[in-house]
């Protein structure tokens, strides 16, 4: 399945017609498609299990006696800032070492980087040791969000495409109702001692990311980025090797793929090129993607990090009870995309992505408003955040899954970072510092402008989808964007009919295509 170690060096400068995408996106959901969720999506369980742990162990870091000196807003503020600035720097950084060093190569190295920064996290004895290794967590993360949304969209059927990346996506909540009910533990002094507790919660997070390195070993590489770097012979060897794992479990012959594309094999795309085509071929998407990110990002990471301390500032809720609400939310935020994910393939990109920010939002302004009468208590406020958060995730999630999709396979993890970072930087942390001046100020107001901020950039990347959001559902990647390495249509068609003897498969109609992958 996987490619052969052994296997020959790259051939660039051919031009080849291949099937291999087609053949990818005709497969039904099988036993192997798990193994390829498994292997790469859990790992944002373990991103959702870092971020809430921080959170939620915030009020008990700063306390004397947890063996750091430092202050609760150090860590919601400084500490979380400097988390999504590591990201932002490693998505641009492995982005682009994605895109040309391959995907499994970089979603390997990526989670060895996190792995062992959280390690080295668990043994923090001073603030800046902390800081510094709060960073490289985070430069290890934002590869992971390049090379992994990468990796699952080239390999996914495309029909099953939106709800897959959505659910992979969204299950950074399942890490975050983990972690909130693991610094529970964290926490109970009875249980752990003070300077303990903590460490351990990292120091689980690094085990659990061994685990998933492990299983991560039998992910192949993406055929679709083996064909375009001129290694279309492991491209054919895994593809083929899927097919007859597929085949036998569904005990069916496989339908017929149906279309080809015709490549021209090139090593790498330069910078220059990858600007012109996202900002000049596509600057209509890049708006998009940019709008998408800003709103979500925002939100979520001031949300993240500040909802404990909105609980212990208004409410007084206890340090130690803070994770059983944030594991409420958390339920809520991995509902969404669970629920409304298989609506992004049949009702379509453009009216969920944007419903689903427009109501986040506006019920955003309602939380607000019912927060800034008195109305609210720990447990309602918890609900309504819930509520807002269930259309929240599945459009946070849409974000990732849209950026991945509309622009071409030689740029796809290169924007995917760019636009994380770009959109995270400005959203990211910015949200973290201005939510935790907000609220840490005590004051109603504070935390009703807060609120506001976030609901109308939701908002307000709603409507923008309603005019820009791409029709992608169900839709190949290469039809989604047609790669830069693709030749002419015209050009290709005219090659086609003047070969002898053709019967090579075309979209909308002919024989179907051969059963090899590519042909010189």
């Amino acid at each position: 399945m996987s490619a052969a170690a052994e296997a020959p060096s790259p051939e660039t400068g051919r031009t080849i017609t291949t099937n291999i995408p087609a053949r990818l996106d005709r497969l039904p959901w099988s036993r192997w498609h798990w193994t390829i969720v498994i292997g790469l999506g859990t790992v944002w369980i373990l991103d959702g299990l870092e971020v809430t742990v921080v959170g939620n162990i915030a009020s008990r870091l700063s306390e004397p006696g947890s063996g750091l000196s430092i202050t609760s807003g150090q860590i919601t503020g400084v500490a979380a800032a400097l988390y999504v600035a590591g990201a932002c720097v490693g998505a641009l950084f492995w982005g682009r070492l994605t895109d040309r060093f391959g995907r499994k190569n970089l979603f390997m190295i990526t989670l060895a980087v996190y792995l062992a920064a959280t390690a080295l996290t668990a043994v923090s004895w001073e603030a800046w040791w902390f800081f510094l290794f709060r960073f490289l967590t985070g430069f290890g993360i934002g590869g992971e969000y390049a090379a992994i949304n990468s990796a699952i969209d080239e390999l996914i059927p495309a029909a099953y495409r939106g709800r897959v990346d959505l659910v992979i996506n969204g299950s950074f909540w399942l890490g975050a109702a983990g972690g909130s009910l693991l610094s529970i533990v964290a926490l109970d002094t009875d249980l752990l001692a003070a300077n303990l507790g903590w460490r351990l919660t990292f120091a689980l997070g690094a085990v659990l990311a061994l685990v998933i390195l492990l299983v991560r070993r039998h992910v192949p590489e993406s055929p679709r980025w083996l064909l375009i770097h001129g290694r279309d012979q492991e491209a054919e060897q895994i593809v083929s090797g899927i097919e007859r794992q597929v085949a036998e479990e569904k005990g069916a012959p496989l339908p017929e793929p149906q279309g080809e594309l015709e490549i021209h094999q090139r090593g790498s795309v330069t910078f220059l090129e990858i600007a012109r085509t996202v900002f000049g071929r596509y600057r209509r998407r890049a708006v998009l993607g940019f709008s998408l990110f800003i709103g979500q990002a925002f939100l979520y990471n001031a949300i993240t990090f500040g909802f404990g301390a909105i609980l212990t500032t208004f409410f007084d809720v206890p340090s130690g009870h803070t994770g059983y609400y944030f594991a409420v939310i958390a339920a809520g935020n991995f509902c969404g995309p669970l629920l409304l994910g298989k609506l992004f393939d049949t009702v379509g990109r453009r009216v969920m992505i944007s419903s689903t920010y427009l109501l986040s939002g506006l019920l955003l302004f309602g939380t607000a408003w019912l927060f800034d009468r008195g109305s609210l208590n720990a447990a309602t406020l918890t609900a309504c955040w819930c509520a807002v958060l269930f259309f929240a995730s599945a459009g946070a999630s849409s974000a990732y899954l849209t950026v991945s999709e509309i622009f071409p396979m030689e740029t796809r993890a290169m924007s995917i970072a760019f636009f994380y970072a770009l959109g995270t930087a400005a959203g990211g942390i910015s949200g973290p510092l201005l939510f935790a001046d907000l609220t840490g100020t005590g004051r109603v107001g504070d935390a009703v402008l807060a609120f506001c901020i976030g609901a109308a950039l939701m908002c307000a990347a709603g409507l923008v989808a309603v005019f820009l959001a791409v029709r992608a559902e169900r839709r190949s990647l290469e039809d989604v964007a047609r790669p830069l390495t693709a030749v002419a249509e015209r050009a290709r068609s005219t090659a086609r009919n003047a070969r002898p003897g053709n019967r090579g498969g075309t979209r909308g109609g002919g024989p179907a295509a051969p059963p090899a992958a590519s042909r010189p």
